[in-house]
């Protein structure tokens, strides 16, 4: 599941991109390529400000792991509680790392979005 989430976000972002892509081509008029392009990159703008958000939450749970991870090792009781802890904060740690990868896969591609958009409005 987690290779197919990547294919997914892949996936979604590239279909984005090119539409993005075909519909600056095909328009004609620079006015309405000028506002199209100009409508896009806003919304990359709040996409990648979004995104950004992410990592400083990303952050977060990095510094509550690290935290986790140093109260728990004295508690060393014997049960299996222990076990079932380690094993919630390394999928907590998988998850965030995980996050991450697609955040920087959402990043990149928005950074191709708006060199396209840059590109038709330049182009004239």
């Amino acid at each position: 599941m987690v290779f197919l989430s990547f294919v997914y976000r892949f996936l979604t972002n590239f279909a984005f991109m090119a539409l993005v892509y075909f519909s600056l081509n095909f328009m004609e008029k620079y006015q309405n390529r000028a506002v199209l392009a100009i409508l896009v990159l806003i919304y990359a703008g709040m996409r990648a400000a979004s995104t950004l958000r992410a990592f400083y939450f990303f952050q977060k749970i990095e510094k509550l792991e690290a935290e986790t991870k140093r109260l728990q090792a004295p508690i060393n009781d014997g049960s299996g509680g222990t076990i079932a802890r380690k094993q919630i904060v390394m999928d907590v740690a998988r998850l965030r790392r995980d996050g991450e990868l697609k955040s920087y896969m959402d990043l990149f591609f928005l950074a191709l979005i708006v060199l396209l958009c840059v590109a038709a409005i330049m182009r004239q």
